[in-house]
């Protein structure tokens, strides 16, 4: 990936505008910080990118490396590269986690994966998140906890390899060594040239993770970016500044309905 570029998307569920013409380009290397407050569109916004059901993009276009990806299926949208970790990662029962990870794999190569190869890397992104290897004989997110979730969805993104890595929240939930160790994961991937677009309501994982930009979505559009030093500002003073400063209301024109099977972002709190 050399550049991603969202150009004036908007999109719907259930009758209610979410998305009203968002605008936003990343470039290969960009870790953003995709911040607003609660209810805004933000995990809307990461869904639509991927494809969700639950959503109804109505106009726009997502355009990767001058291809627009809206017309293509989920599946297909993986395997360009895209990625997403999600706020609410779902129980699978009867689906085995190692077979789901060797599915996921093999989905994204020519040739499957043998299995030595795969005991390899499966075995080592385990290692990496913090989770005991023994659990990929269990069936997918049935019986984890919150945090083990969480952790799941970025031993899957160790093991794609995603040219754009989705996040949603992906640290709520987690004590400190599972941020410490998720926040390694992200900057290992970031090195490798793994693209991010991350929400988070912990400033905590920001300092962490430092994204070299900030992007505040407000009413369904992005109404303000920045680089860090705006999600710091953010994180101390809250939202308020955006409508003294510069104008920028805080309030929607319209309530949008809740994300659909995840909860929407919090604001950024310190």
């Amino acid at each position: 990936m050399e550049e991603f570029t969202i150009q004036d998307l908007s999109a719907e569920a259930e009758g209610k505008r979410i998305l009203k013409g968002v605008d936003l380009t990343i470039r290969k290397g960009d870790l953003v910080a995709l911040l607003g407050p609660n209810g805004h569109g933000k995990s809307t916004l990461l869904n639509c990118l991927l494809g969700s059901p639950h959503y109804k993009v109505t106009s726009g276009k997502a355009v990767l490396d001058g291809e627009d990806i809206l017309s293509l299926s989920t599946d297909e949208r993986s395997k360009k590269g895209i990625f997403m970790a999600f706020q609410n990662p779902p129980d699978v029962p009867g689906v085995v986690t190692m077979d789901f990870f060797r599915g996921m794999m093999n989905a994204h190569l020519e040739k499957p994966i043998s299995l030595f190869e795969f005991y390899k890397k499966t075995t080592s992104a385990y290692e990496e998140v913090g989770l005991d290897s023994e659990m990929a004989s269990r069936h997918l997110n049935e019986g984890y906890s919150g945090g083990e979730k969480k952790r799941n969805e970025i031993l899957q993104m160790l093991l794609l390899k995603p040219q754009l890595a989705l996040l949603d929240e992906i640290d709520s939930g987690l004590d400190v060594d599972a941020l410490t160790l998720i926040a390694n994961a992200i900057d290992k991937m970031r090195k490798e040239g793994t693209t991010f677009i991350v929400i988070s309501h912990y400033d905590r994982l920001l300092d962490l993770i430092h994204p070299n930009r900030t992007a505040v979505m407000v009413d369904g559009k992005i109404a303000l970016e920045g680089d860090y030093s705006l999600a710091q500002r953010i994180s101390k003073e809250g939202y308020s500044f955006l409508e003294r400063e510069k104008g920028i209301s805080i309030h929607k024109e319209e309530e949008a309905v809740p994300s659909l099977g995840v909860c929407g972002a919090k604001v950024v709190s310190k």
